[in-house]
């Protein structure tokens, strides 16, 4: 019995947790985060302050602690869609396939980054839990582009790095657009892809 009840609990935390970072999200989403309030958290997760604060210590542990759901959940989304042993251009199409759904089908999650980032940009506590995810998006697509030039999928003379600036900032733009259409977006889609496929030379068929 002993036994059990310290992974009782570590379950119990967790769950709290996640209803922390469910509850927050739920504000931003309503009032952005400038909006987002200790007080309004506990109440909508049925606990007092201490208890908050005990899970969540500072704005700063709240803040990571929403940023960390989205990254849970962007990597159940990209388990839905697994990369082992597709070429370059294969992963591009999936990570065109991730944004369209995240864009099109997931707005809530665009509005908390949207929040997240522009917060990012006059708070360092936050740019510290914000820019690492941005680089790690940068630095998947600039393995994209690696495997791709390797495997001839994409022209050999690409800039792994800068092709994926171009990529993670062109997305960026678009799920900024209030306005963005699946039409459009498709649009945007393929001309990045046709910026950087490899095509064949007619004088070498």
């Amino acid at each position: 019995m002993t036994l059990d009840q310290p992974n009782i609990r570590r379950e119990s935390g967790d769950d709290r947790r996640l209803a922390i970072a469910a509850a927050a999200r739920a504000i931003i989403i309503e009032k952005g985060l400038e909006g987002l309030r200790t007080r309004d958290i506990a109440a909508r997760v049925g606990i007092n302050i201490a208890t908050l604060h005990y899970h969540v210590p500072s704005k700063e542990a709240l803040v990571a602690l929403v940023a960390d759901s989205l990254r849970r959940d962007f990597r159940a989304q990209a388990a839905r869609r697994p990369r082992a042993g597709k070429s370059g251009l294969e992963q591009l199409h999936l990570e065109f396939d991730d944004f369209r759904e995240t864009v099109l089908e997931m707005p809530d999650l665009i509005i908390i980054l949207t929040e997240l980032i522009a917060r990012a940009r006059r708070d360092a506590a936050v740019a510290e839990i914000m820019i690492p995810m941005r680089e790690f998006w940068r630095k998947q697509v600039a393995d994209v582009f690696r495997l791709g030039i390797a495997d001839g999928s994409f022209r050999p003379d690409i800039d792994p790095d800068g092709a994926a600036l171009i990529i993670t900032g062109a997305l960026s733009d678009c799920w900024r657009r209030s306005d963005i259409s699946r039409s459009l977006l498709d649009q945007v889609l393929a001309e990045l892809e046709r910026a950087f496929v490899q095509t064949p030379n007619p004088l070498q068929e």
